[in-house]
């Protein structure tokens, strides 16, 4: 989180502070004044290719879906090598206190992007969070149903009588559900059971005898590590629609008041996803220069994962980050016959292609 700068008590940081005052009402009226005279001093399309008219950059703050990890590679790429800033821009990029907050402060406008899961824009818009997806980064699910190796489980419906741990979310409970009825199974005979983050120990010990929740490029590389080898079962062989698992959110307002600015950064955004797609150990490289202290990442895992994530962020002949009317409307209409939309929502209006 960004650190609070309001803490200095010497006299003269507070000479500093009057300054800076001084000079941002003079910039106002400075704006007020080129208001009066007819230009738009907050439409990126006036502004010098370098920033505003005033050389400065615009700045947007994206909340992560969490701490840094590969998937979000592009991002530290773009910032490291300048991308951002030639489109006149300064990004900074936030971990998020709580993960379910992210739509919420982008409808409210108190970050300018966030990234989430496409399952969960149709659901937060369904509950009348005015939410937009831009972009698709994660285009299939990473969420598999994970079971042991030497479990001799195949199939979702071989799981009857036993025990699938998840992890607190409606949606991943709902997508097991689906993988057991399409594969012939009775959802109502397997024993469902929260066991929050703690997934990996959940598996481990034995107390579940899958779980759901867990991804592809993470939890699987881990238990492969720990020598407790899973066995994926990928959910769109079973029913579940073939979904974005990471998109990037915008609130609909600020989406419509800077959208100049929204589509200047995925123009940094693609550029830096190409140049992770080049230069993949240097793209690592980059992303361990700027790991959390609280979670340190582990580069043989990441490297792992963006091999994996890689051709899953591959958008083949569209730009990166196109998204299809027809990937939405499938996974809405799976959202209402499983119950998890709380009212309405037009699909078509979820999304939109920078």
């Amino acid at each position: 989180m960004s650190p609070n700068p309001i803490c200095n008590k010497s006299s003269k940081r507070k000479r500093n502070l009057r300054v800076k005052a001084a000079l941002l009402v003079l910039t106002s009226l400075l704006a007020v004044i080129s208001g009066c005279s007819g230009s738009n001093a907050a439409d990126p399309s006036t502004d010098a290719a370098s920033g505003n008219a005033s050389g400065q950059l615009h700045k947007m703050t994206v909340m992560l879906d969490w701490y840094p990890n590969a998937v979000h590679s592009f991002l530290y790429a773009a910032q490291e090598k300048g991308y951002f800033a030639e489109e006149g821009l300064e990004v900074v990029l936030q971990m998020p206190a709580d993960s379910n907050d992210a739509l919420k402060l982008a409808a409210a406008g108190k970050v300018d992007l966030a990234l989430s899961y496409q399952p969960q824009v149709l659901m937060a818009r369904s509950e009348e969070i005015p939410v937009v997806s831009v972009a698709a980064l994660v285009r299939h699910p990473l969420n598999h149903l994970l079971v042991p190796a030497d479990s001799g489980i195949k199939s979702p419906k071989e799981l009857a009588g036993k025990t699938a741990g998840y992890s607190s979310i409606p949606l991943y409970e709902a997508m097991l559900r689906t993988m057991v009825e399409h594969d012939g199974g009775d959802p109502q005979s397997i024993a469902m059971v929260d066991v929050g983050f703690d997934l990996i120990p959940a598996i481990t010990a034995g107390r579940v005898d899958a779980i759901i929740g867990g991804f592809i490029n993470h939890e699987q590389l881990i238990l492969d590590k720990e020598n407790h080898p899973v066995t994926s079962i990928d959910p769109t062989a079973f029913g579940v629609p073939d979904y974005y698992e990471l998109v990037l959110v915008a609130g609909e307002q600020g989406l419509q008041e800077s959208k100049d600015y929204y589509s200047k950064f995925m123009n940094a955004a693609r550029k830096g996803q190409q140049f992770v797609q080049d230069h993949p150990k240097e793209a690592l490289d980059i992303l361990l220069a700027h790991e959390d202290s609280t979670a340190p990442l582990d580069p043989q895992i990441e490297s792992r994962s963006l091999d994996i994530l890689l051709p899953l962020m591959d958008a083949g002949d569209q730009p990166f980050g196109y998204q299809t009317s027809e990937s939405w409307s499938r996974v809405a209409d799976w959202l209402s016959g499983s119950g998890l939309l709380s009212g309405g929502t037009e699909s078509d209006e979820a999304f939109l292609n920078l």
